[in-house]
This record gives structure tokens, sequence and C-alpha cells, in this order.
């Protein structure tokens, strides 16, 4: 098998395992706080992570994988960054109706395009902006019911949205730039999520629900959901660094709403949760959008292919003296001009950033 057909199945695996247990975490969690009244979500964050870590350092104590060391700094950084961008969209919950959160969500694209364009230099062709939208205005149409404004949750939702997009953009960049893979950034900077999480959760959390985590009731029930939560968050954190580095912020986004339009669907069929023909309206936008942005993805991505393709086949054959020499372009008063050595192509082209 080639090494690209090795990456694409890599990344339809890694998008995959990212929609599972995404929808699974999100269905358990809703049961956990709907149902059995645990509405720590901070703290129960840090669990997940803290829970993720440790998953993680029996994995590299049995060699599934390499730990490889870079900038402390840079690992300090993007993990705390990480864990407060949790903390500020939880903020963001707490302080503003349902429907200004969900705009919330959904600002979130517009913002880290503008950030790649902008920091980045990133290109986004009028076909991917034009399916980004139909998909955002379908989520709209689906999730967004009020539109409640006040100051303080305004600013909340603002910083929510810049650190999470600098936390996604990280993500990615980190893992090419110090050439480290999703597991390997996940193991070292998920101490630092969990601990800045961990110190400021409850705290977090008792200002937004007037409840002490650990005055709660832990039920057998409880525990129990609890530890189901944690155990597919593994998957989750894990899956989500790995889209992010095979793909880009931008399609982890548009992935997380195709999540949305899975939970509305699920909680309709399994938790008998309202549905309206807005819902459904929504959702076939939606899915709409994201059918033409990974149509144009995928096309994006063969031309890209396609030219890196032509670009190596060109610099082999000028590297070639037998070549230049039969077209007459390879030898100067019959003396052979110097090879000169085959470019590399950045591994990158073949498809890994389809929407940038």
């Amino acid at each position: 098998m080639s090494e690209n057909k090795r990456f694409q199945l890599g990344t339809i695996g890694a998008l995959s395992l990212s929609v599972v247990s995404s929808v699974s975490i999100v269905i358990c969690n809703k049961a956990l706080m709907s149902s059995l009244g645990f509405r720590f979500a901070t703290t129960l964050t840090s669990w997940h992570l803290l829970v993720t870590f440790c998953s993680l350092h029996v994995a590299l104590w049995m060699k599934l994988f390499e730990h490889k060391p870079f900038d402390p700094r840079t690992v300090v950084g993007f993990g705390i960054l990480n864990g407060i961008s949790i903390g500020l969209l939880n903020l963001s919950l707490g302080f503003n109706s349902v429907g200004f959160y969900q705009m919330t969500k959904l600002a979130i694209i517009p913002c880290t395009v503008f950030l790649e364009t902008i920091f980045l230099s990133k290109k986004f062709s009028r076909s991917i902006q034009l399916s980004l939208c139909v998909l955002l205005l379908g989520v709209g149409i689906a999730t967004v019911t009020d539109l409640q404004l006040n100051f303080l949750g305004s600013i909340l939702s603002l910083l929510a949205v810049l650190t999470t997009c600098v936390a996604q953009i990280m993500t990615n960049t980190i893992q090419k730039k110090f050439k480290v893979s999703s597991t390997q950034l996940l193991y070292q900077s998920c101490p630092y999520q969990a601990m800045t999480l961990f110190v400021s959760g409850p705290f977090l959390d008792k200002f937004l629900t007037q409840q002490n985590v650990f005055a709660f009731r832990y039920t057998p029930q409880v525990l129990t959901f609890i530890a189901m939560s944690c155990l597919i968050s593994v998957s989750v954190n894990f899956s989500t660094f790995l889209v992010i580095g095979k793909t880009s912020p931008v399609t982890y986004q548009v992935l997380g709403h195709l999540k949305t339009c899975l939970v509305l669907a699920f909680g309709y069929i399994l938790l008998h949760d309202p549905f309206n023909w807005r819902n459904i309206l929504g959702i076939f936008v939606a899915m709409m959008g994201m059918v033409l942005y990974s149509y144009y993805c995928t096309r994006e991505g063969q031309k890209k292919a396609s030219e890196a393709s032509v670009q190596l086949q060109t610099k082999e054959d000028e590297s070639d003296p037998l070549i230049g020499m039969e077209t007459g372009a390879g030898a100067t008063n019959d003396v052979a001009l110097p090879i000169s050595p085959i470019g590399k192509v950045d591994n990158d082209l073949r498809a890994r950033d389809y929407n940038r």
C-alpha cells in the first residue's frame, strides 16, 4: 500500500474515531448532568485529562509510542492556554443564553479562517468559503433559538473564541514545527491542561452552579457514569489532536458541527429530546454544507497532489544528465552539466491541509 493511501486511511480513521467518541461522551455527559444532577463540567474535564495522561503514561511504559521532549516553554504555554480556553467556554455558557453560546461556537470557524489568513498566509478558495457559509447557516438554524446579550457574557465569549482558535491552530503548527505526533504532544501538554482545570474547576463550578463538587452525593450510578465519561474522554482527547494534526483546525471545527447534528438526532431518538422543523431543516442544510466542503477539499487536495507530482517529475528530469544530453540541453562544449539534487516534496501537499 502506498504512503498516500495509508495517510488517507489514517485520516478517515481519525475522523471516524473523533465522531464516534465525541457523540458517545456527549450522550454520557448529558445523562450524567441532566438526569443525575452532576453539573460540574470544568472539574469533570480536569478528571478527563488526568485519566488521559495516566492512560498515555501506561502506553509509554508499554512502548506503544516514543517520548519526544521539545521546547518546554511551548509545551507549558500550550497546555495552560488549552485549559484556559475550556474554562472560558464554560463561563461563556454560564453567563449567556444557550442560543448565544451556540453562536459563539459558530464564530470559531470564521475566526480561525481569519487568523490563519492574516498570520499564517493560508489561502481559502471561494468554494471552501461558500461551503463553510452553508454549513454555519444550517447549524445556526438547527441550534440557535434565542440571543440574549449582556456585556460580561459577550466579553467572555470573545475571549473563549480567541483562545480556542489560537489553541487549535497551535495544535496543528506545533506538530509540524517540532515534528511530534499527536500522541507525543498530548502526553506532554496533558498535565498542564489538567492542573489548570483541576485548580480552577471547583471554583468555576461553584460560581456557576452554586454547588460544591466535593459535597455532592456520589452514588454508585453517578460514579459509574463518571468512570464511563473519563474512559471515553481518552479517545476524545487523542482523536482531537490526531484530527487537527492530520487535517487542520477548520476541518476539525467542521467535524465538530457534524457531531452537533448527530447529537441532536441521537438525543431525539435515544433521550426523546424535543425536535421540530427548524432542527430538521438546519441539519439538512448543514449536511449539504459538509458535503460541499468535503468535495471541494478533496478536489483541491487532488489538484495539489497532481501539481506536486508534476513538479517532482520535472526536477527529476532536470537532474538526469542522460535526458539532458538527449534533448541537447544537458551539455555545453561536450561537458555535462552538474547534477542538481532532487527536490523533496512537502508531505503536507498530499491533501493534509485541504481547507487552508
